[in-house]
C-alpha cells in the first residue's frame, strides 16, 4: 500500500472491513488492514480466495498489483457500524461472492459492481448476465432511493438508476435470444450487436469480451428453458 493511502486509513479510526467481493480492486488492500489487527468480512464464497496470493492473471496484477493474501471471516445476514445497522444481500452475477448492503432506516444502498454503469457493452467470461438481472430485480424490492457503486459513485436517485440498468438488459436479452432463435451463430451476434473492439479484449487475452455477454445470455436462458420442461 502507498504512504498516501496509509496516511488516509491511519486519520481514521477503523473497526472493521466488509467487502462486497473478493476482486483485488476491491480487497487489494486488506491485508494492510489485517496487519492492523482489524477484521476483514466476506461472502462465505470469497475466503477462501482471500487466503491465496493473488489469484488471478498477470495483466491484472500489473493493473492492479499482486494482491497479499490475508485473512477473512464469513458474513453474516446483518453488520453493524458504529451508528447503523446494515443487511447484507447476496447478489451473485458479477462475481459469485457478491454482496450489496442495505441500511433500512437510511434508504441507502451500497451495490458494489452490481451497477458500474447503464449499459454493459463487455462482461468476464466469469459473469452471468442472467445472474446480474435477477441480482438486481432482488435489490429494487428494497426501499432505497440513495445509491453508491463502487466505480461510478453516489446516484441521490439509484433505484431509477438500477432499474434503467435492467430495462437495457433485459432488451438486450430479449435481442440476443430472437437472433439465436433465427438461427444466428454466437460470432454472428457479436457481431451485429457489438461491432466495437475493445483494447480490452486484447490486453485481457479474451478473459473481458462482448461474447461473454452474448454467451452468457444465450447459456442462462437455454438453463432456464430446461427447467421450465421439467
Amino acid at each position: 500500500m502507498s504512504s498516501a493511502f496509509t496516511q488516509f486509513y491511519q486519520s481514521y479510526f477503523v473497526d472493521q472491513v466488509v467487502l462486497t467481493h473478493s476482486h483485488e480492486d476491491h480487497s487489494g488492500n486488506a491485508s494492510w488492514f489485517a496487519k492492523q489487527q482489524i477484521p476483514i468480512f466476506c461472502h462465505r464464497l470469497g475466503i477462501e480466495i482471500c487466503s491465496e496470493e493473488a489469484p488471478y492473471p498477470l495483466y491484472r496484477q500489473k493493473t492492479w498489483g499482486a494482491r497479499k493474501a490475508f485473512p477473512a471471516y464469513p458474513l453474516s445476514q446483518k453488520v453493524s457500524s458504529r451508528q447503523l445497522d446494515w443487511e447484507v444481500i447476496e447478489t451473485p452475477g458479477h462475481a459469485d461472492d457478491h454482496v450489496a448492503l442495505f441500511c433500512r432506516n437510511k434508504g441507502i444502498m451500497f451495490t458494489g459492481d452490481l451497477y458500474v454503469q447503464p449499459h454493459t457493452k463487455i462482461a468476464m467470461d466469469t459473469e452471468s448476465i442472467p445472474e446480474i438481472m435477477q441480482s438486481i430485480k432482488k435489490l429494487l424490492t428494497y426501499d432505497f432511493e440513495a445509491m453508491f457503486c463502487s466505480h461510478s459513485g453516489y446516484f441521490p436517485h439509484g433505484k431509477e438508476q438500477l432499474q434503467a440498468k435492467l430495462n437495457y438488459l433485459e432488451d438486450l436479452s430479449g435481442e440476443i435470444m430472437q437472433l439465436y432463435l433465427e438461427g444466428k451463430s454466437v460470432l454472428e451476434i457479436q457481431q451485429l450487436l457489438f461491432p466495437k473492439h475493445y483494447q480490452m479484449i486484447a490486453l485481457s487475452n479474451g478473459e473481458w469480451d462482448t461474447l461473454h455477454i452474448v454467451t452468457s445470455i444465450i447459456n442462462g436462458n437455454q438453463e432456464k428453458f430446461k427447467k421450465s420442461s421439467v
